[in-house]
């Protein structure tokens, strides 16, 4: 089942299909959910479209984790890449991501799909958003 705390940001009933299809990366211990990592498969690329670790749980490695669990499945299924869109301005998001290796991607080299995200993003009225790539 996924994470109680989900419903902070959506729905828990969105994660399940991710759930099923093994795109979605639980941290717990001792039975407490403590952060998760939701993707999906876009042609030849692993999009992130959350992580989220509990604020009191930060600090700790569990994102990082949950980062590298999401790049070996998507490494396992083949992929060529994983991508995911964040704040560069926010220290947490952005230059976390570039210290995994991520880097920022130029809107002319976006697939399709990636492009389409960072566009409603924009459109929501978050310019300060980026799209960001790793290589596999």
């Amino acid at each position: 089942m996924p994470p109680e705390f989900l419903s902070d940001v959506s729905p828990a009933s969105w994660w399940g299909p991710h759930q099923a299809d093994g795109r979605l990366w639980v941290a717990d211990a001792h039975g407490r959910r403590l952060g998760f990592l939701g993707a999906l498969i876009d042609h030849e690329r692993l999009h992130i479209e959350q992580l989220q670790v509990l604020r009191q749980h930060q600090g700790r490695g569990i994102g990082r984790r949950l980062l590298a669990a999401a790049v070996e499945a998507a490494r396992a299924r083949g992929l060529g890449s994983v991508t995911l869109t964040t704040f560069r301005s926010v220290r947490w998001n952005a230059p976390f991501y570039a210290s995994a290796g991520f880097v920022e991607t130029e809107p002319g080299d976006m697939p399709a799909g990636l492009a389409a995200v960072v566009a409603h993003e924009q459109a929501l009225g978050w310019p300060d958003r980026c799209a960001m790539t790793l290589a596999l």
